[in-house]
């Protein structure tokens, strides 16, 4: 039988201080995700924003990539990029997450 961890008094004093440095605007919200993430778990992973067809095009075409390119780098279709961008599929999983990096850090940070 496994016994469930509980959260340490030092895990619960270091969650409550970010939390008070977030609030007070002494750390910034990505900090602040990072520290609680690697407390809390991954079970608690901050959910991506949705991206548009729009915004997923400008990200390529500011990358300057052809969809082909950029569908090897997503490892994804060329056809499915297509899709996204024409906004008739929406992304999720791993490609939301693929494509909320390259928004939030640049086509760099895949590459």
């Amino acid at each position: 039988m496994t016994k469930k961890a509980t959260p340490s008094r030092l895990r619960e004093a270091i969650l409550e201080t970010a939390g008070d440095m977030r609030r007070l605007g002494i750390m910034d919200e990505a900090t602040h995700e990072k520290i609680t993430l690697r407390q809390l778990g991954k079970e608690v992973a901050p959910e991506p924003a949705p991206i548009t067809g729009e915004e997923i095009r400008s990200l390529r075409e500011k990358a300057r990539l052809s969809q082909a390119v950029f569908a090897r780098y997503l490892n994804l279709t060329v056809g499915y990029v297509s899709q996204l961008e024409r906004g008739a599929k929406r992304p999720s999983g791993p490609a939301l997450v693929l494509l909320d990096l390259i928004r939030r850090k640049g086509i760099e940070a895949i590459l």
